[in-house]
């Protein structure tokens, strides 16, 4: 169904999906989730009701970002011997694929029955001043246990980066109350502490235990630091993510083929500029790490021709069950 159409007089669409008990409502501006409601009734994700929100005042809220999610230090990496340059859209660094990243494009969309729906943006070369033409896929799969998962494809006809993530806020309480009473477990042993631009530190991952950052097990996201969480995790082999709200008894769980998850508490949010106020959701941005074009050591994150580049990525949820 429509949605709305962009200044540029696009259409967007919504389409919803439903497993008898769950819905998930998608967009085609950004590949958006733009709610998630529960068989109890509650909608876990923070989302806009028109376009024009969605374009002015949105902070990626149930987006897809790319072509590169999260940061690139000074807007600048080097591939191949050939340098590019990036826009600067954050404290003097690219964030999330630049002034017009991929949750500002309108994607294809091709429904698969009630529960999936698949759509599709081509990036130009030079889009953004990211080299290749870029074919990217994001598929929305919710199924019969009361899993949305996110099944990422792309490819390319040059050599360039990627780094493709969801940026959806949840809030288990419905918004009844905020995230800080949310309790997380992150599978992760070691996190990447940031310089005050949010651009990762020389050297090797540190080790969370005995810190502010410890999230191994079971913690309330207000209990340390404020609340203020804005780190990219290393997670283990295998490490899964757990998010429970204790009122209302929701939980949600997070698997991924991804190395690391940028673990945001939304605090930067501020009630004017955007509808949400501090802490009105959480961010699982399942992930490459942030800067990897510039650090050889992180895992990589180039694609080249010929090859493909497959993730995915399933938050579980359940309900008065905790």
């Amino acid at each position: 169904m429509s949605f709305g159409t962009t200044p540029a007089g696009e259409r967007v669409d919504r389409y919803v999906l439903s497993n008898g008990r769950m819905r998930v409502s998608t967009l085609t501006l950004g590949a958006i989730v733009q709610s998630v409601e529960l068989p109890d009734g509650a909608d876990v994700v923070l989302g806009l009701p028109t376009v024009a929100d969605y374009l002015t005042r949105s902070r990626y809220f149930g987006a897809v970002v790319g072509r590169y999610g999260n940061r690139i230090a000074a807007g600048t990496f080097t591939l191949d011997g050939v340098t590019y340059r990036l826009p600067l859209n954050n404290n003097g660094h690219s964030l999330h694929g630049g002034e017009t990243g991929f949750d500002k494009r309108v994607w294809r969309a091709e429904p698969d029955g009630e529960r999936a729906v698949r759509l599709t943006h081509v990036s130009k070369d030079g889009e953004e001043g990211y080299p290749g033409t870029l074919t990217a896929e994001v598929t929305y799969t919710l199924d019969e246990d009361d899993g949305l998962s996110i099944g990422y494809r792309a490819t390319t006809d040059a050599p360039t980066v990627l780094n493709l993530t969801n940026h959806s806020y949840f809030n288990l309480a419905g918004g009844a109350r905020d995230v800080r009473g949310h309790v997380v477990t992150i599978e992760a042993d070691h996190y990447l502490p940031v310089d005050e631009g949010k651009i990762p530190l020389p050297g090797a991952p540190a080790a969370v235990a005995g810190t502010p950052y410890d999230f191994t097990g079971p913690a309330a996201v207000g209990e340390r630091l404020d609340g203020c969480y804005d780190h990219c995790y290393a997670l283990r082999p295998g490490g899964r993510i757990r998010v429970a709200e204790p009122v209302s008894g929701r939980s949600m769980e997070v698997t991924t083929t991804e190395p690391g998850v940028q673990f945001y508490t939304g605090h930067m949010l501020d009630g004017v500029a955007t509808p949400y106020g501090r802490f009105a959701g959480l961010c699982l941005e399942t992930q490459r790490f942030p800067d990897a074009p510039n650090r050889p050591d992180f895992p990589s994150a180039v694609l080249r021709p010929g090859e493909e580049h497959v993730s995915s990525t399933t938050y579980r949820f359940d309900y008065n069950r905790l």
